[in-house]
């Protein structure tokens, strides 16, 4: 299809009923690991401004560069034979990635096209699946008025950020964070970006580590109050 998925256009089509699990297995190790893919023309990549799904839409395809992907994992979940051939992989890898190129790069070297049908995710950084929960279920807690239990859904502010290093401030440092201002902490890393807290636990943002020791805000979260 055009977009390279199941709501383009048909521009080809091919009958997939020779083709077999064993041949999807060997294509799918070219896949695997460090590749170089190239963004599908309906994405949200800006050339000169413009998005270039817009220019897409308008008809116009312009030159795109690969881009270094890696794909840490790629299996084969099930398949499903016959002229219209679908098959349901699990995919694991680096942000960036784009799951339309790849089957439709899957498809290219089977020989037959290939599109997206159903893509669905599963895992983003710490976040699961698993432990998401509907807006159906958030107004259900709310119209019971069953605070605690929503209150118990909460994660901490900075689990997006729990893999940086965390630096504990006394209040009076953490004002002059607040105020835009590099602080001296001691035993801090001597680079790169670090997650910035009170001594009380409350969690002020992200700091990054100057060349002179002070730690410098560059996120912070803005309280209630």
């Amino acid at each position: 299809t055009a977009t390279g998925d199941s709501e383009g256009e048909t521009v080809d089509e091919f009958d997939a009923s020779a083709l077999d699990l064993a041949q999807i297995e060997k294509a799918l190790e070219a896949f695997r690991g460090p590749i170089q893919q190239l963004p599908p023309m309906y994405s949200a990549i800006k050339r000169d401004g413009q998005p270039l799904y817009k220019l897409a839409r308008a008809g116009i395809e312009v030159e795109r560069q690969p881009r270094p992907v890696t794909i840490k994992a790629l299996e084969v979940l099930a398949f499903r034979p016959g002229a219209r051939a679908e098959v349901d992989v699990r995919v694991l890898c680096t942000k960036g990635t784009y799951v339309r190129s790849l089957a439709m790069d899957l498809g290219e070297a089977l020989g037959v096209g290939g599109h997206v049908t159903a893509l669905r995710r599963t895992k983003a950084g710490p976040f699961v699946l698993a432990e998401c929960v509907t807006v159906g279920a958030l107004e259900a807690l709310h119209g019971s008025q069953d605070l605690a239990a929503m209150d118990a859904l909460f994660k901490p502010t900075d689990t997006a950020v729990a893999h940086m290093p965390l630096l504990k401030l006394p209040e009076s440092s953490g004002f002059y964070l607040r105020q835009g201002q590099p602080v001296l902490v001691p035993n801090a890393p001597r680079d790169g970006m670090v997650r910035v807290a009170l001594e009380t636990g409350e969690f002020l943002g992200l700091g990054e580590i100057l060349d002179d020791g002070r730690v410098a805000p560059r996120r912070l979260v803005v309280s209630g109050e």
